[in-house]
């Protein structure tokens, strides 16, 4: 057995460890301990903690397990995104996708805008600036991996790009479903519309949404979420070329979309036709409906258990000892960026409402 194998297969047994450990440390606090029929401390909150708990404990553990670790983000982690399309039917995903696409294009555009403004003050170079504005405002490390070599950014600047949305991205995930119940209670179309458009990464709309779901028992937002985010991801086609373009560093060479394309919004899209075709097929036949529904939870269920695997991993990847050096001026445009993406998120959805009203 090799030894990448090997360090591979431990990180995800790693992963799958905290993650069966905290789906049960969930159950015991939430309903044993608390006296709750559903426990409202999700399993992923949990997950995180006691990866960032080990990560900065050992950094050497760690570093063995990378190769595990970043399967399980990198493929664990799509995967269930996959199998969550099988939530949705086709009018929800069009429906969805439609709103989302009305808030998610807005709040790249401002935030790519203000952020370039305010870098002069900051003295914060170009390159930098919009490594982190489209960090922010579309998919977290994808994004600014993605823009990176066209504009060619220093590995300084993309680490620091990286750590930026590493941060706020977990803050986000934690606060913000606290921010959607309370700014749209009664409404959780908005709140999904919220965490998907306004959270970094994919992996912490997904952790965010699950959250939501387990705090306030609307299993409904991690569809919309989803939804949302992969829109976000899909427009990176479109953002990622445009700003390598304007970049004056840039190469005259033409930018391969199918490097960048986020391909596993295809598998998600065919899940949400399966369920489609299936709640169709087996509407008027009594014999199968029983098990297609309980294959739909099923399915859901490995769904989330991957996302928390993933969400394990994520918290094995956030070390503190990364972020010392960094110095503190990169993160206020950071800030500014976070900030800017989520009021700009509640403000539209807000008008959104009013004129739907």
């Amino acid at each position: 057995m090799s030894e990448s194998f090997k360090s591979k297969a431990f990180g995800i047994i790693a992963c799958i460890t905290v993650a069966i450990t905290s789906i049960q440390l969930s159950e015991y606090l939430g309903i044993h301990l608390l006296g709750f029929e559903k426990s409202p401390i999700s399993p992923i909150m949990i997950a995180i903690i006691v990866g960032i708990s080990i990560a900065n404990f050992n950094s050497m553990i760690i570093n063995a397990l990378k190769p595990g670790l970043d399967f399980c983000i990198k493929v664990l982690l799509k995967i269930g995104i996959i199998l969550l399309g099988i939530r949705l039917s086709l009018i929800d995903l069009i429906s969805y996708g439609t709103k989302g696409l009305i808030v998610v294009i807005p709040c790249i555009i401002i935030t790519i805008f203000l952020v370039q403004v305010l870098r002069k003050n900051l003295k914060i170079s170009e390159k930098l600036s919009l490594l982190i504005a489209v960090g922010t405002s579309i998919c977290g490390a994808t994004a600014i991996v993605a823009l990176a070599p066209s504009i060619k950014a220093k590995k300084s600047e993309i680490t620091y790009a990286i750590a930026n949305i590493t941060i706020f991205g977990l803050f986000a995930m934690f606060l913000y479903p606290i921010f959607a119940h309370f700014l749209f209670s009664q409404d959780i179309v908005s709140a999904g519309l919220f965490l998907g458009s306004s959270i970094h990464e994919t992996a912490q709309v997904a952790g965010s949404a699950m959250i939501y779901s387990d705090q306030y028992e609307e299993p409904n937002i991690i569809a919309v979420a989803t939804v949302t985010k992969l829109i976000r991801n899909t427009l990176m086609v479109i953002v990622i070329p445009y700003l390598a373009h304007k970049s004056m560093s840039v190469q005259k060479k033409s930018y391969k979309i199918s490097a960048i394309f986020p391909y596993f919004v295809i598998g998600f899209i065919v899940f949400g036709c399966i369920r489609s075709l299936g709640d169709f097929y087996f509407l008027d036949n009594e014999i199968y409906l029983a098990t297609w529904k309980n294959s739909i939870v099923f399915i859901k269920k490995i769904a989330e258990f991957f996302l928390i695997i993933a969400m394990a991993a994520v918290g094995f990847n956030t070390s503190f000892d990364n972020f010392k050096e960094l110095g503190i001026k990169p993160f206020y445009i950071g800030l500014i960026a976070a900030t800017t993406v989520g009021i700009s998120s509640i403000l539209i959805i807000s008008i959104i409402n009013n004129i739907s009203i």
